[in-house]
């Protein structure tokens, strides 16, 4: 058997340090150890995100706007950290060491969450009207353990999609083929996570306690660990390519100083290394002219890896408002079903947290639906591969998150004209079905098949090789800006509404306000930044793979 069938081809290595041999090491081998990690993880993560705003509203005495804007600030926190992880993993760690050294971080985070909801001192006092007072240390104790999570899960999100994908060789077209199908069961794990967390654990947090709610997510998260490092031995490793921050800087000095050189007709007096493996391969030459300033001078292929970069932007930028838009399930989705009537039957009460299910649900439910039925339809449709480019699908996803809020609007216009027609301004729960809120989130879940998906795979094949858990964790930001926008908005939004002493669109108690306005706010923006993103998307032209040796 020739060598290059022994071995992979895109310079992955065992976890001895020796180059990866194929049939021992990556594909779906690998890939099952790292889908567990990810599946406990989020359900660690999601066991705190789902019911966090109930918490801090009776558990932390906190208002509806406070409560509202602590989340969706932690929230954006947990999708910026991952750009220090994705610094660490390109340029000294590797994804690997990255993923276990934050794990470690996260379970020490989760731990001192479930003390201080569980800790006699550290637990907030409820008298017997059940309205908590917690001292600002039980406060502070809280939301260190929080801010711990924060960090550990940004040393996680950007590498381990990254990780599942580097066991996959770009230069074998079988293995490159169940690449595109290893973003759709990474994110299926996520959301068996999250069903489990939406469902039996806000049940927990709300009927038996705190600090269970917080402490099965901390052995979640210990399970995850564990699942991590089983799969050692079968895991193949990208090296780590040095700072990608300082390639880019010395692109940009290197570009002011030399403002006035003329670019050489001839291609081949262009600066390159011998670097076989260099992430973009624009010319041929291999010479080295000498040991060079990197500041001064700068190789081809750092230029092309800005330009990569620079080439991602717009398109990151339009998946700012996607995220503000699935960021209301956490926030807004849970306050408008507190309202609501939560009976499951006579006597069982459904908490309003757990109504997200339905997005996992429906995620669940569409991620087998995408990859068995809709692309092979699509397929011979369009004679691509995957069915459809992964800007198709995004768009896909950002029609359909436009109609999640003109439906979750509709929804609480009718919540208010019952309100209205029978005077329950006064009322805890109006006599209205929390599950009519059940559409709303499953088409959210939809449009996460398609547009999130459509991201992890895009910033993924499109980023310079170098960078790629760099350019994961950028595509991960706009969760983090989404997030910021939310914030941002829900607060211009009540600095407007309450002038000259009107409650509001988004008041402590919902059945005076007009929180219809604020979802319909974001159909009208996320129709602006779909029209957007149709422009940036004709405008971009895709990288395109280079096999070594050819």
């Amino acid at each position: 058997m020739a060598q290059d069938d022994i071995y992979t081809r895109d310079g992955t290595t065992d976890f001895r340090k020796n180059p990866a041999v194929k049939k021992k090491t990556g594909t779906w081998k690998a890939c099952p150890f790292i889908l567990g990690n990810e599946c406990c993880e989020r359900l660690a993560y999601y066991g705190i995100n789902t019911n966090l705003v109930n918490y801090l509203k009776f558990q932390l005495n906190q208002r509806n706007v406070v409560a509202v804007n602590n989340v969706t600030n932690w929230s954006g926190t947990c999708y910026v950290t991952p750009l220090l992880g994705a610094f660490l993993a390109d340029a000294y760690l590797g994804r690997y060491w990255t993923i276990a050294c934050f794990s470690i971080i996260y379970v020490f985070g989760m731990t001192l969450l479930t003390l201080s909801a569980s800790i006699s001192g550290l637990k907030p006092e409820c008298d017997a009207k059940n309205a908590c007072h917690p001292t600002g240390l039980q406060t502070a104790v809280f939301f260190v353990g929080l801010y711990l999570i924060a960090l550990g899960t940004g040393g996680i999100k950007p590498c381990v999609s990254s990780f599942g994908a580097d066991q996959f060789d770009d230069s074998d077209e079988v293995e490159k083929k169940k690449k595109s199908s290893f973003f759709n069961w990474f994110y299926f794990s996520i959301n068996i996570g999250a069903l489990v967390a939406s469902s039996v654990l806000v049940w927990i947090q709300t009927n038996v306690g705190w600090g269970w709610g917080f402490g099965i997510p901390a052995v979640a998260m210990s399970i995850a660990v564990v699942s991590f490092f089983s799969g050692t031995r079968m895991y193949r490793n990208q090296k780590p390519g040095g700072s990608p921050l300082t390639r880019i800087s010395q692109v940009i000095v290197a570009s002011f100083r030399k403002f006035h050189v003329q670019v050489p007709s001839d291609k081949s007096l262009l600066y390159e290394t011998r670097d076989e493996e260099s992430s973009v391969r624009v010319t041929p030459s291999d010479r080295i002219k000498g040991t060079m300033n990197g500041w001064r001078l700068c190789t081809v292929t750092q230029v092309e890896e800005l330009k990569s970069i620079l080439r991602l932007l717009p398109i990151w930028a339009t998946g700012i408002i996607f995220s503000a838009v699935y960021s209301q399930m956490g926030t807004l989705f849970v306050l408008q079903g507190n309202t609501m009537d939560l009976h499951m039957g006579t006597s069982f009460e459904i908490p309003s947290a757990s109504l997200s299910l339905f997005d996992t649900v429906s995620v669940l439910i569409w991620v087998p639906v995408y990859d068995r039925l809709i692309v092979p339809f699509a397929r011979k449709i369009t004679g691509h591969n995957n069915g459809f480019t992964q800007l198709q699908r995004i768009a896909i996803g950002l029609v359909i998150s436009i109609f999640a809020m003109l439906v979750a609007g509709t929804l609480e216009l009718m919540r208010l004209r019952e309100v209205r027609k029978h005077n329950y301004y006064n009322l805890k729960h109006i006599p209205m079905s929390i599950f009519w809120q059940v559409p709303q989130y499953f088409i959210i879940g939809c449009a996460e098949v398609f547009t999130f998906i459509g991201q992890l795979e895009f910033f993924y094949e499109q980023a310079p090789d170098a960078m790629r858990s760099l350019c994961s964790a950028l595509s991960l930001t706009t969760a983090a800006f989404g997030n910021y926008l939310s914030t941002m908005l829900v607060n211009i939004v009540t600095d407007v509404s309450t002038r000259h002493g009107r409650s509001g669109w988004i008041p402590d108690n919902l059945n005076h306000g007009h929180l219809h306005y604020f979802f319909w706010l974001l159909a009208v923006l996320s129709t602006v930044n779909l029209g957007v993103f149709l422009l940036v998307a004709r405008w971009y032209s895709y990288k395109k793979a280079v096999v070594p040796g050819q």
